[in-house]
């Protein structure tokens, strides 16, 4: 499996809808609620945005052909602690997660699609700055190591607990810092997006889940 690296960087100008962006907005199809999920005490909260992957353009890169070549991908996370907006117990951790830590949403039609702009209760952005994403089959060293298809480099034992040994690295999400954001996973570490191989050839994201692994 040839492991597809995100490059990140700052855009010149305002990215388009449907384009390939860390944080900022999720583009969702008109009337498409924003991402919910409900805590122990019934109390709804946003997941955050993580990144959207426009898969035409991530397609020359897909060389085992395992991703769907077009539409959008959109990948949300219980990991706002990562970033220090609060402390919770309610965040995604060093075992495999439960389903309801992630939402990964697939689109195969873009053509009706609005960026949703979710507001904190100052009215301001609720996600760091939109940072624009390239695609490339290799990176220099100590790059950080956002991929697509990842190997399992940080897995500290010989596969996943089960049930879930079979599973593979959908995203993977490094630690790194911006202007307006330092995300950190533990100890500078990573976190895994899991989907069984099955269900990725189906193009099924429903049951997605996740962990963090910590160098």
């Amino acid at each position: 499996m040839t492991p597809i690296h995100l490059t990140l960087s700052v855009p010149s100008g305002k990215l388009g809808t449907c384009a390939s962006r860390f944080w900022g907005n999720p583009a969702l199809p008109k009337g498409f609620g924003y991402p919910m999920y409900t805590d122990d005490g019934g109390d709804e909260y946003p997941y955050l945005f993580v990144c959207q992957i426009n898969l035409a353009d991530a397609a020359p890169f897909d060389t085992d052909g395992l991703l769907p070549h077009r539409g959008l991908l959109s990948f949300f996370a219980k990991i706002d602690c990562y970033l220090g907006y609060y402390d919770t117990d309610d965040c995604i951790g060093g075992s495999v997660s439960p389903e309801d830590a992630v939402r990964v949403l697939y689109f195969p039609v873009t053509d009706d699609m609005d960026e949703v702009v979710l507001l904190d209760d100052d009215d301001e952005p609720w996600n760091p700055a939109e940072m624009r994403v390239d695609f490339a089959h290799s990176v220099p060293p100590l790059s950080e190591e956002h991929m697509l298809l990842a190997p399992p480099t940080h897995r500290p034992w010989e596969t996943w607990d089960p049930p879930f040994e079979d599973r593979l690295i959908l995203l993977q999400v490094d630690s790194f810092a911006g202007p307006d954001f330092n995300l950190n996973f533990m100890d500078f570490g990573v976190l895994d997006f899991l989907i069984p191989p099955d269900d990725l050839r189906r193009c099924r994201f429903d049951r997605v889940r996740a962990i963090v692994l910590s160098t």
